[in-house]
């Protein structure tokens, strides 16, 4: 193998690959990506058995081949390099990287020990690529981070003809963002569940390229399904979760509201920000509405506190509720509104987060739910 290839070109397609690989493979290969030239065009792959990512890009090739190599170092090398065309040989078990004046060997590992990517699920339909990585971005923020309760790391998307529906919660709040997409199959109704990390990384990707995603899926057994993303160059496929069981958590957003505030969402995340400064980890921010407003307030058990009066339009009998002061930022940051309407119920239900229109009414398609901590005052 041997190829000249431009060093930004390599190095985008390094770091995207390397970026998904296990930081303590159950064995030594699956730490490397695979290097494949083929008909002038090279296939930068990784594969850890769960996520596959695997990137194209154009080259000067002088001889086919392939080289596996480890993934992290060879993306650091390619990150540093000078802007210069990189050349690159496999000699006998090393790779070498010549760019400029610079000049690395790498040992490589037995391509034959690699384990075959997946192949792509067959496509289900397409989305644009911004709207989709906004939209995820949205979701994942309430996926849990408990690897002993799986189900709850995922992303459920659902679709049901041209809607897509994605929701996450780690049972403290609930995303939930709806969207219009291209389906192949009008009468399409299918459910899964996709792990929130690597959908998250690979939207993030996705989305800066323009254009479409295509979305793949295959159903197999509960668990045993595969998920599919392909944009540009790009494609990643990765194993869903089983969602056989997963709790029917639109239940949980309120038929009806008793109370709601329009505020401003740079403003809320200021004043919440700094208030919490005194409240220790589990403890939470209050929020006092009433038709003069809003106070946010917090305490530690040192005695510090703070409080901070902030405008707010409020409509409802006063109430007093308590928040987790970073579950609320995260709500408000992901809005994608200057102004936020929360609605409540009462003091211990849950309150939903919405975008706010300029003339002050709900935006339809994302709603964020959270759960108050009860306050003894």
């Amino acid at each position: 193998m041997k190829f000249r290839v431009e060093r930004d070109a390599l190095a985008d397609a390094v770091a995207w690959t390397a970026k998904s690989l296990p930081s303590r493979p159950s064995v030594p290969v699956l730490a490397g990506v695979m290097l494949r030239v083929t008909d002038s065009r090279l296939q930068v792959s990784g594969f850890d058995y769960e996520v596959s990512s695997q990137v194209t890009v154009d080259v000067q090739a002088d001889a086919d081949g392939a080289a596996l190599v480890s993934g992290r170092l060879l993306a650091e090398i390619t990150k540093a390099l000078p802007a210069k065309p990189v050349d690159i040989a496999a000699v006998g078990s090393h790779l070498e990287l010549v760019c400029g004046s610079a000049r690395f060997t790498l040992p490589t590992m037995p391509v034959e020990d690699y384990p075959s990517l997946p192949e792509m699920p067959s496509s289900a339909g397409t989305v644009d690529a911004a709207a989709f990585a906004a939209a995820v971005a949205q979701v994942a923020i309430a996926a849990g981070r408990d690897e002993t309760l799986p189900m709850m790391t995922g992303v459920r998307i659902e679709l049901n003809g041209s809607t897509m529906a994605m929701l996450a919660t780690d049972r403290y709040r609930l995303a939930m963002r709806e969207m219009e997409w291209n389906p192949d199959d009008p009468e399409i109704s299918l459910n899964s569940l996709v792990p929130a990390k690597t959908l998250n990384d690979t939207a993030k990707t996705l989305g800066p390229l323009g254009g479409s995603v295509i979305l793949a899926l295959a159903q197999g057994n509960a668990g045993e399904g595969m998920i599919g993303f392909a944009g540009g160059t790009r494609r990643t496929t990765s194993r869903l979760l089983d969602g056989a069981n997963y709790p029917p958590v639109r239940s949980l957003f309120p038929a009806s509201s008793n109370a709601q505030a329009q505020v401003g969402v740079a403003a809320l995340v200021e004043v919440v920000r700094r208030v919490a400064l005194v409240a220790e980890r589990t403890t939470p921010v209050l929020l006092s509405f009433s038709e003069d407003g809003l106070v946010v307030e917090a305490g530690g058990t040192e005695e510090a506190r703070a409080s901070e009066a902030m405008e707010a339009t409020f409509t409802g009998e006063a109430l007093t509720i308590g928040f987790n002061p970073q579950y609320l930022i995260d709500g408000l940051q992901n809005l994608g509104s200057p102004n936020a309407i929360l609605s409540f119920v009462d003091a211990f239900k849950p309150a939903v987060i919405s975008p706010a229109s300029e003339n002050g009414e709900i935006v339809p398609g994302y709603r964020y739910l959270i759960m108050p901590i009860r306050v003894t005052r």
